[in-house]
Formats: structure tokens, sequence, C-alpha cells
């Protein structure tokens, strides 16, 4: 049976009339990597600050191990790391400085800050410059310290937001591999737009939108419910002023088919997607229509995003 790290019940949080967190309830297990996703204004980090101790509810609570905490808990904190998208670092000190620094405001003894402080660096392929300011580190570097500074008092849960946010691929790969080393051994709490490191780095995802929980499972099984299978993709070769004739044709025979808001391309969702394609093609030439591009591609945990949150652009 999963053990209960973190739990939220009933979680609301409401500025003026905007409800930006309605009655979240959910459940974090302990040694897992917990994808919280959603769109720009869902309510992430409203509802990640509460999750923290940092924010106080209009409503409902939060556990953790059990015990209800509320803001301003210093106990909830120290179990707590939180790497925040922007980098916050001290400019005029070093590596090890500002570790050692955040480690004894969490009140651990110096020794003890300055050893865990040396382990992280190593760690983090960050040790040649543990005496170098933070100014002078590269964008790749700041953000690896950041990930640090969130983990020196050796919290349980770490909360980590779009960690690898403006990185290189060699950076990238770096971070990615150090959050599934942290896995088990810590509780993970990521908070990403990237579709593809959720569905590789998570271990369960829940997806917002609007303040309120849409669905909570694995990847694997929120792939599942999304057409069960594969995706086929046809580029209707610029006859957008013909499209919908071709939507209701295959439609007419019996072919799962969506039509993108461009009138450009044609999508079908089914476990034999590779089997449709000749009666598909069948169809749209019978149609008069010439099919361009075909492309046969497995189903994604962004395809399952985007049905559930929408293609419209949010700020």
């Amino acid at each position: 049976m999963n053990n209960v790290v973190l739990q939220t019940q009933g979680l609301t949080k409401r500025y003026g009339s905007l409800i930006a967190v309605n009655d979240l309830t959910l459940e974090v297990y302990e040694g897992e990597v917990f994808g919280f996703l959603g769109p720009n204004g869902a309510g992430k980090t409203t509802s990640i600050n509460m999750m923290c101790g940092l924010l106080q509810p209009d409503a409902g609570g939060v556990l953790l191990h059990g015990q209800p905490i509320s803001a301003g808990d210093k106990e909830a904190r120290r179990k707590v790391g939180i790497c925040p998208q922007e980098i916050v670092l001290w400019e005029r000190l070093t590596c090890l400085e500002q570790l050692q620094f955040v480690g004894q405001m969490y009140g651990m003894e110096r020794r003890t800050a300055r050893q865990r402080s040396e382990k992280l660096l190593e760690e983090l392929d960050l040790a040649e410059k543990r005496d170098q300011l933070a100014s002078k580190l590269s964008g790749g570097m700041q953000r690896r310290l950041n990930l640090a500074l969130a983990l020196v008092h050796d919290p349980d849960i770490v909360v980590l937001d779009e960690p690898e946010a403006g990185l290189d691929p060699q950076s990238r790969v770096k971070v990615r591999g150090y959050i599934q080393s942290l896995a088990r051994a810590k509780t993970v709490i990521l908070t990403t737009h990237n579709m593809d490191e959720a569905e590789r780095l998570a271990d369960r995802v829940a997806i917002i939108d609007h303040g309120q929980l849409l669905v909570l499972d694995t990847p694997e099984a929120l792939k599942g419910r999304l057409g069960e299978g594969d995706v086929l993709e046809i580029s209707l070769n610029g006859q957008a002023e013909r499209a919908e004739e071709a939507s209701q044709a295959l439609a007419r025979e019996g072919i799962p088919v969506a039509l993108d808001a461009a009138h450009t391309s044609l999508t079908v969702r089914a476990l034999n997607a590779a089997n449709l394609l000749r009666p598909i093609l069948e169809v749209l030439q019978a149609a008069g229509l010439e099919p361009g591009e075909v492309r046969l591609r497995a189903n994604t945990l962004e395809d399952v995003f985007l049905q559930l949150t929408g293609r419209k652009l949010r700020e």
C-alpha cells in the first residue's frame, strides 16, 4: 500500500470574484515523482504555495505526514524544499557560501550545512565552482545551483517548478537524471509545461485547469483514455475549403476523425490506426481530395493535456 506523504482536502483559494483553486483534493505518495500540470493561469502556483504552507487557503486544508499545516508553519517548511522557476541567488556569495547560508537558515549546524553543501555541489557538477560568485555562473549552472538550494536542508518533499527551463541539452539531461535519482529517496512534485519531461519522469500526473482537478493517474493510463492506441495525422495539402466535406465523408464510414481549427489536417485516434490508413485514403480520393503528408505516431501525454485543456493560447 502506498504511503501518503501529502494530502490536500477541498483546497480552495479566492481572489475577489476569481476562484484560483476550487476544491482541490489529491494525495501524493511517498517516494514518487508527482507531475502537477496545467496551462498558464490554471492555479498551479497558488496550489503549490498552499501545499507548502506559504499561503493560507480560504477553505480546505493540507496534511503533511498526516498532520495539518498552515501558512507560516516552520516545521512544514523544514520538510519541504522549493526550487522556483525564477532563479533566486545571492550574486555576491559564492556557490558554497549561499548553500551554507540557506542550510543554517533552516537550523542546520554550520559543519553539517557545509558537508551537505559540498555533497550537493559534487552531485550537480558544480564542485569546481564552489568558490565562484553566482553572478559569474552560466545560466545552466545557476539553474543547478538553484536546485541545490532547495535540497540543502535535506527535505522530505522537493517541489520543482520548471526545473529544465532554459537549459541546454547537456544540462537538461543532467538535471533530469538527478531528478530521477531523487525519486524513492524523496518525494518530488514537478510542475512543467514540457509534456515529454513529465511523461519521462512522473509516476503519476495531475492535470488542473481553472483551479479544478481534471484527471489524476499514471501517464500510461491517461494516454490509454484518449483514443486508445496510435494517432494518424493526414495533411490536406492546402485544400482547407474541402476539409469539412472530407471529415464528414470519413465519419459516414465510421472512422473517428478530428479536424484541426485551421482545416489543414485530419487526425484519427484508434487502436488500429495503421489499418485504417487505406480506407481513409480511399474515402479522401473518392471525395476528390489529394492527401499530403501522412504521419503515424504513438499517443502522448501532450495529446491528453490538449484534449483536456484545449488548444487556445493562454497568457
